[in-house]
């Protein structure tokens, strides 16, 4: 087995999690990464939509951003930004919403405004997009986060986009019907949350991860499944084709 980076342990763990017939709400980033991963290498039939209307899109590089002209001109259709929340995000047709966020609770609340004080705030962040219409209405949500005290916090100075709420009864308590945060990966872990408290907890470590390292990058003490197990290690093939991903990714912008 090739050496592999936290990052790419992290990719790979939450491509995983997507199947062949998921309807996926991709987000920027890491989770871009993710679900074309999985697209490229076990669930071909996935289908990937994205804020700015691209359905069924299979791009040949990472986008930058929703307006990259790459997931346009590769998707089966591409229909206006109302149309994509109300009939297909809100209308229940999105299986799995992938997000990531600069803050995350134990209970996979997100954070993406400000840092600090909202009024006063020492960053002040991109904002929700269509975060919080995501992570509401799709069936389920996968969260794709490095861990780091300053990421992971004991209390959210905003919630973007709700996991399960400030105590983990409020999605419920309003009358959420869809399932919420139900995977949590990170690059030493992965979270799922408890059935009665929805508290995010540990049900497999990466391989050569502690749980004295998950602890000493979580700002809470995070909890630990009855039966932690070891996360799969990376395949020759995931690697080969996370790898080449990035690489043709690297070379595309470099051109631009």
């Amino acid at each position: 087995m090739s050496d592999f980076t936290p990052t790419e342990m992290m990719t790979i763990a939450a491509a995983r999690a997507l199947g062949d017939r998921d309807i996926c709400f991709v987000g920027i980033g890491a989770p871009s990464a993710a679900c074309n991963l999985a697209r490229l290498t076990h669930a071909p039939g996935v289908t990937l939509i994205y804020e700015s209307g691209t359905i069924a899109t299979k791009p040949d590089v990472l986008p930058l951003s929703i307006g990259d002209g790459d997931l346009c001109d590769t998707a089966l259709t591409t229909v206006s930004v109302p149309e994509m929340f109300r009939y297909w995000l809100q209308g229940g047709r999105v299986t799995v919403g992938f997000l990531g966020g600069a803050q995350i609770d134990r209970y996979a609340n997100l954070n993406t405004t400000v840092v600090g004080d909202y009024h006063k705030p020492k960053v002040r962040l991109p904002g929700g997009g269509g975060a919080p219409e995501i992570a509401t209405n799709c069936g389920e949500i996968f969260i794709i986060m490095a861990m780091g005290k300053r990421a992971f916090v004991e209390k959210l100075p905003f919630i973007t986009s709700m996991g399960h709420g400030p105590t983990g009864r409020e999605r419920r308590a309003l009358g959420v019907k869809t399932k919420g945060p139900t995977k949590l990966i990170t690059d030493l872990c992965v979270f799922e949350p408890d059935d009665e408290t929805k508290e995010m907890t540990v049900v497999s470590l990466h391989p050569g991860v502690t749980r004295e390292r998950v602890i000493e990058n979580c700002e809470w003490a995070p909890a630990f499944a009855a039966n932690v197990v070891e996360t799969p290690p990376p395949t020759e093939r995931e690697l080969a084709v996370l790898r080449d991903i990035h690489a043709r990714t690297k070379a595309a912008h470099a051109k631009s």
